[in-house]
C-alpha cells in the first residue's frame, strides 16, 4: 500500500480533475505546506508529491521511508537531486505539457509591448486623449513584430515551439549556444552575438548555478538598444534590478516577465517596485496556466506515479 501526500495541492486549480492512481494506496493532499511542517507531514509517505515546496537533503535525511519524489512541474530546483540520487529516490518531473501555453503567453507579451498596448491603456486612463483632441495619438512607438529577430536561449520544447510561433509570424529565429561555450554546435549562433543581435531575447532555460544571473547588467548592455527581454523560464534567470535600470535609461526597448526570484513576491523586489513602467509587463507564474496544459500535466502527474509502482519509471531526473 502505497503512501502518497500531495504536499502543496493549491498549485494545481480546482476546476482541473486530478486522477487517482489505479494502484492500492492511501492519499493525503495539503493545500500548502510550510517548511516546518514538511517531515511531519511527509513522515509515513513512500510517495511525495510537491510542485514548489523544497525537499533539501537536511529534510529528505529525516524520510528514510521515502522512495519516489513526483514533482508536479518541469522545474526540478527545489528538490535536492544529489541526495536523491544517492539514495535511491526516484524523482520524476513534469514535460511537454505546456507546449501550446507557454509560446502563446510569449507571443502574447511580445505583441503587447512591441505595440506599446499597455502603455496607450494608461494614457487612455490618464486622460491623454481627450487633451490631444484627435481621433488618435501616438505618445509611444509602435514597431513591428514580423521582420523582426528572435534570439531564444533554451531550446528545448518550449523554446522550440516559441521558435515555430515566431516564424509564422514572419520573424527570423535565431538559437544562443551556451554562455561561455568555446564553439558552437550545429544551428546554433554564440550567446553574446545573439544579445547583439536580436529584436527580443526570450528565456527557455533552467535555473542552475550556471544560469543563475544569466541575464546581468553586462549582458542586458550587449542587448541590441530598443531590443525587448522575455522571461517565461525562471526568475533568478535575470537580475531584476539590472533590468529595471536597463528599462528606466531607456537602453532597453520593454521586458515581459512571468516569472520572478521569490514568489509570491512583495514590494522590495525591483519588477514590482516598479510596475507603473509603461514598458514593464509582469504576470504571476501564469504562463504555463491554460486549463489544457494543467489537465496534461495532472493526467501525467499520475501517469509518473503509476510507471513508478510498476517499475517502470519515467521522466527521471
Amino acid at each position: 500500500m502505497q503512501q502518497i501526500v500531495f504536499l502543496d495541492r493549491d498549485t494545481i486549480p480546482h476546476q482541473i480533475t486530478l486522477p487517482r492512481p489505479a494502484f492500492a494506496h492511501q492519499w493525503q493532499e495539503y493545500p500548502a505546506t510550510a517548511p516546518a511542517q514538511i517531515v511531519e507531514r511527509l513522515q509515513q509517505a513512500t510517495i511525495a508529491i510537491t510542485n514548489k515546496v523544497v525537499l533539501n537533503a537536511e529534510i529528505l535525511r529525516q524520510l528514510p521511508q521515502l522512495k519516489m519524489i513526483a514533482i508536479a512541474a518541469t522545474g526540478t530546483n527545489n528538490v535536492d537531486l544529489d541526495y536523491c540520487r544517492e539514495h535511491g529516490i526516484v524523482v520524476s518531473n513534469i514535460r511537454g505539457y505546456a507546449t501550446g501555453s507557454v509560446p502563446e503567453h510569449v507571443i502574447a507579451m511580445l505583441f503587447a509591448i512591441k505595440r506599446n498596448l499597455f502603455a496607450y491603456h494608461q494614457d487612455i486612463q490618464a486622460g491623454v486623449w481627450q487633451e490631444k483632441k484627435q481621433f488618435c495619438f501616438f505618445t509611444h512607438p509602435i514597431g513591428d513584430v514580423a521582420g523582426s529577430t528572435l534570439g531564444v536561449i533554451g531550446s528545448g520544447s518550449l523554446g522550440q515551439a516559441v521558435a515555430k510561433l515566431a516564424s509564422a509570424l514572419g520573424m527570423k529565429v535565431v538559437f544562443a549556444e551556451r554562455k561561455g561555450a568555446v564553439t558552437c554546435r550545429d544551428g546554433y549562433l554564440p550567446f553574446a552575438q545573439v544579445l547583439q543581435t536580436a529584436d527580443v531575447i526570450t528565456l527557455h532555460c533552467p535555473l542552475s548555478a550556471e544560469t543563475t544571473n544569466m541575464i546581468s547588467a553586462p549582458e542586458l548592455a550587449q542587448m541590441k538598444p530598443g531590443s525587448l527581454l522575455i522571461n517565461t523560464g525562471r526568475g533568478g534567470l535575470v537580475n531584476e534590478a539590472d533590468l529595471v535600470e536597463a528599462l528606466r535609461t531607456g537602453h532597453l526597448g520593454g521586458a515581459g516577465c512571468d516569472v520572478f526570484t521569490q514568489e509570491p513576491t512583495d514590494a522590495s523586489n525591483p519588477l514590482l517596485a516598479n510596475a507603473d513602467l509603461p514598458n514593464l509587463l509582469l504576470t504571476p507564474h501564469v504562463a504555463w496556466g491554460a486549463d489544457s496544459a494543467i489537465q496534461t500535466l495532472a493526467n501525467q502527474l499520475i501517469d509518473n506515479l503509476e510507471g513508478f509502482v510498476a517499475g517502470r519509471p519515467q521522466h527521471c531526473v
